[in-house]
């Protein structure tokens, strides 16, 4: 049997999932993407004043041995591991995260409020969750839950906790007893509990660098923006008017975009398409001359007359990241054209951030602003709400019937992590040569 013509589509984590996948079996993929560079949301940026950024905070904290293994391997075994500190924001305190095992600090009053409420919620009788408001009041009670996690969900996915499903919650919100609460509200010993403990990040290069050694792997066509997918003839039309034929894809391609540019598509899919969520994230990356700015990685922001939900600090995961004795802060400021449409240039929030940022002490007026850029990516968060299982489910069936293998987070429409992208992607891959194989018969 020839080998198949395999064309994916994107050159994330899980366009790289599936060209290595395909690699094994002896298959060199034509890769498309619509950008100048490759990575996708995992590419990252070293711009002429010696600052890099990646696309959002990207650490590889996998606990798959084979992952970590190859990525490892990617970077010639060049990494940092650091001991990962988080900490929050929440009307002028500090606490470390998650906020629900250190309460110790913050008002007293709050606190015996958050632990009267827990212990009541703990008492009383069971009820049916039927959506993330129902999940957040059983496992904390009222107060915490409305003045911490529902007020960042209304931040971070842009719409009520009522609205939201728990499909992708996992391990991500810690839901502690009775013990801990109290624990964490009277002494500074509160366990650190996260589903990130230890994570690795590149030496050089930032993100970015665990993805150099696979570019081999694929033909590489960068600068091909596809506008058309017409499946009964297997062709692909592009912008710069370029058209191809294949016998299998891989699309990690948006489901919102990727069915509006599938001929025929019926107009319930269509529809369905439309109604997937997802979130819109502003970028504003800032560097100052002073590489002492915060003790923890990543800050979570509550407040909602701050512009950002969350920072992170770049120069804290590389010392290659900035210019030495710099430091470097990636502010993340979320809109949706579902829920809250961005109706301003990117640029317009660089100094509304810097006035936050120095309203909440981690710039000093006496810093010197060394660099500032907003970047914009259209898709950054798959947003849980109501529409999204039904929605879905339409969606991902009539991609199955078209044997197109769809892949890694706008493909899937899941809540992934990079590791989580590149094994989507190989299994797109196997689903892909098992379409050729079929096809074949």
């Amino acid at each position: 049997m020839s080998k198949p013509n395999i064309v994916v589509l994107g050159t994330g984590m899980a366009g790289w999932g599936a060209a290595h996948r395909l690699h094994a079996e002896g298959i060199a993929p034509v890769m498309y993407d619509k950008n100048s560079h490759y990575g996708g949301h995992t590419a990252s940026f070293r711009f002429d004043t010696g600052f890099l950024f990646d696309l959002g905070p990207h650490i590889s904290f996998t606990k798959d041995p084979r992952i970590q293994a190859l990525l490892a391997d990617n970077v010639d075994q060049q990494f940092e591991t650091i001991q990962i500190n988080l900490n929050n924001y929440w009307r002028g305190y500090w606490p470390q995260h998650p906020v629900q095992l250190h309460l110790r600090g913050l008002p007293d009053e709050l606190i015996v409020k958050v632990i009267s409420d827990f212990v009541e919620e703990r008492n009383a009788p069971e009820r049916p969750i039927k959506n993330y408001a129902d999940w957040l009041l059983a496992s904390f009670g009222r107060t915490f839950a409305e003045s911490f996690p529902m007020q960042y969900t209304r931040k971070y996915h842009l719409t009520p906790a009522e609205n939201l499903s728990t499909d992708w919650l996992g391990p991500r919100i810690y839901r502690p007893s009775l013990e801990e609460v109290l624990r964490g509200a009277i002494s500074e010993a509160a366990p650190q509990v996260h589903y990130i403990t230890h994570f690795r990040y590149p030496k050089n290069g930032g993100f970015k660098a665990y993805l150099e050694k696979f570019v081999p792997l694929g033909n590489l066509k960068l600068d091909h923006e596809l506008i058309s997918v017409d499946p009964r003839t297997r062709q692909l039309t592009f912008s710069n008017g370029f058209t191809t034929n294949y016998d299998s894809l891989v699309s990690s391609v948006p489901l919102p975009d990727l069915i509006s540019m599938i001929q025929g598509a019926p107009s319930d899919v269509v529809e369905a398409a439309k109604l997937l969520a997802c979130s819109t994230v502003v970028l504003v990356n800032v560097g100052i001359d002073r590489s002492e700015i915060s003790n923890a990685h990543m800050t979570y922001f509550y407040d909602e007359d701050y512009t950002f939900t969350r920072l992170s600090f770049p120069h804290m995961l590389s010392p290659t990241n900035t210019p030495p004795g710099a430091g470097s802060i990636q502010a993340e400021v979320y809109f949706s054209e579902k829920y809250k449409p961005l109706t301003c240039s990117p640029d317009d929030l660089i100094e509304p951030v810097i006035r936050d940022l120095k309203r909440c002490g981690l710039i000093r007026e006496e810093d010197k602003v060394l660099f500032k850029k907003a970047m914009k990516l259209r898709y950054a968060n798959v947003i849980f709400d109501l529409d999204r299982a039904a929605a879905l489910k339409k969606v991902h069936a009539y991609l199955d019937d078209l044997g197109i293998a769809y892949c890694g987070r706008y493909g899937d429409w899941g809540y992934m992590w990079t590791d989580e992208s590149f094994i989507s992607g190989e299994k797109a891959a196997d689903r892909a040569l098992a379409v050729h194989s079929q096809a074949a018969r």
